[in-house]
């Protein structure tokens, strides 16, 4: 969700984005937030953790997906919240593949994570930010296609390829596809 800065009126609206996969620090696309957070696009504000459960499962290249089906995990999904300028958010939302079908940004309710082993159900106010969901259009078949078993936590595992490593004769979408309508046993992922 939106959320207006009070220093000064000329500072845009910014919105507080939710991140539970390679955005995160230490992970393969953090170089993009370091570079938001260099130019002050975004700004950390610590280690949140869902307030409902959702199913969190890695698709084809190792690639996490949030998927939009609260209730159907079985945890609450450990990540980090930015404040995000616009201009950083048009360049969050380009490499989330926002308008090729890729995720969808939606909002989703946080605690902080900052409780006794980062239980996030000890207390503290519920944060309203948004979320990159797998796309509609996928998400029900990528749950079906992981077994209906999600983590708590997107992990490094050496599954994920970047981009520029990834084959070139299908779009990421066109491997998504392919993916969920794919038997798990036909596939390392």
């Amino acid at each position: 969700m939106e959320m207006r800065e009070r220093n000064e009126d000329t500072k845009p609206t910014r919105t507080l984005i939710f991140s539970y996969g390679t955005l995160k620090r230490g992970f393969a696309n953090h170089v993009l937030m370091q570079d938001l957070i260099s130019s002050n696009d975004a700004v950390f504000l610590g280690a949140y953790r869902t307030v409902s459960e959702f199913p969190l499962v890695c698709g084809p290249h190792g690639v996490p997906f949030l998927l939009n089906l609260p209730g159907s995990g079985r945890h609450r999904i450990r990540g980090e919240l930015y404040s995000v300028s616009p201009r950083g958010l048009a360049r969050i939302d380009e490499l989330e593949g926002i308008t090729l079908g890729h995720y969808e940004r939606l909002p989703i309710q946080l605690l902080s994570a900052s409780g006794v082993d980062g239980d996030c159900c000890s207390g503290g106010e519920v944060v309203e930010a948004e979320a990159y969901y797998a796309h509609q259009s996928f998400a029900e078949e990528m749950w079906q296609r992981k077994g209906k078993v999600g983590f708590g936590e997107y992990t490094e595992t050496g599954e994920y390829v970047r981009r520029n490593a990834r084959p070139k004769e299908r779009s990421f979408l066109e491997e998504t596809r392919l993916f969920v309508s794919s038997s798990p046993s036909s596939s390392s992922s």
